[in-house]
């Protein structure tokens, strides 16, 4: 029998089964509203993300809170799991609002230590961890809703594509994009097929090519966030937003989700293994890892 994969271990000692194990959201049967006494829901938090839980309104608000930049690490690519396997077990809870407990970032992206000078098994490890939390969020039969209160690049902007909506505080200073280019890497087929299904192809592929990231207007002008507010209006506005969507019957919203989102969800499923091993071909190469040595050189010398 081969050996069970690390993210599998982790995620199985901490009581949650992970996605591997079970039908995607996608695939299971969509949750109707209980018809008996609901047991109270309690908040939770590990080392990276806070979650609390609002009982009247069935609201969990999920903050990353990874200092310095809540950069998605293995550790954090974990936990983030975790967290909306807990949500989504939830059946109290139906919505979600993903935001930042660190000033000025909603996340940085892909840990690049992750990615620079590790063994193959740890990378395949690590992109095991990318793809599963991608399949988890963009399947989720919760209402997901990003607050992006600070700058969003890479991995962080994806993680805003896979919500439901998006909303971004009206800061010019803040930026978005999927900048993989600039690193000199390439977003994978799932990161574009995401991005093309929010912005279209035009904008998606130009974008890309260019590892463009954009200041909080240009980002709404280009529809990768749904509405600018004033960042202290942020909570006001996520809470109204989050009514709307849930004023709908839970059925009717998550058969349309399914039936909008199945066929990119199914692609990465198909491609799955595929994926991990260009990922780790890719990343291996010298050119990828002499790349990512100079760009952590880069960040070291504007800490300093």
């Amino acid at each position: 029998m081969a050996a069970v994969p690390a993210l599998a271990r982790r995620i199985v000692s901490s009581g949650v089964l992970p996605l591997c194990r079970r039908l995607p959201a996608w695939g299971r049967a969509i949750r109707q509203p209980p018809s008996f006494p609901l047991a109270p829901c309690r908040a939770f938090s590990n080392n990276k993300i806070q979650v609390e839980m609002n009982e009247s309104s069935g609201v969990a608000t999920m903050k990353f809170k990874s200092p310095p930049v809540n950069s998605l690490s293995l550790d954090f690519l974990t936990e983030f799991c975790i967290s909306l396997e807990k949500l989504e077990n939830d059946r109290a809870c139906r919505g979600v609002v993903i935001t930042s407990a660190i000033p000025k970032i909603f996340s940085s992206g892909l840990d690049i230590t992750e990615m620079c000078g590790k063994s193959t098994e740890h990378y395949a490890e690590f992109w095991r961890a990318v793809q599963e939390i991608w399949l988890r969020l963009y399947s989720s039969n919760m209402v997901t809703l990003a607050v992006i209160n600070g700058s969003s690049p890479a991995g962080g902007c994806l993680i805003a594509l896979s919500c439901d909506y998006r909303i971004m505080a009206e800061n010019p200073k803040y930026t978005i994009g999927l900048n993989e280019a600039q690193l000199g890497i390439v977003a994978p087929f799932w990161f574009k097929d995401t991005f093309v299904s929010v912005v279209g192809q035009r904008v998606a592929e130009r974008s890309l090519q260019l590892g463009s990231l954009y200041p909080a207007p240009e980002a709404l002008k280009f529809g990768i966030v749904d509405e600018l507010v004033p960042e202290e209006k942020l909570q006001e506005k996520a809470a109204a937003v989050m009514a709307q969507w849930l004023a709908l019957p839970d059925h009717a919203r998550q058969i349309t989700k399914s039936m909008m989102r199945k066929t990119v969800l199914d692609r990465l499923v198909a491609h799955r293994e595929e994926d991990i091993k260009n990922f780790i071909s890719f990343v291996s190469k010298e050119s990828i890892q002499k790349s990512l040595r100079m760009y952590m050189e880069m960040l070291k010398k504007k800490k300093s």
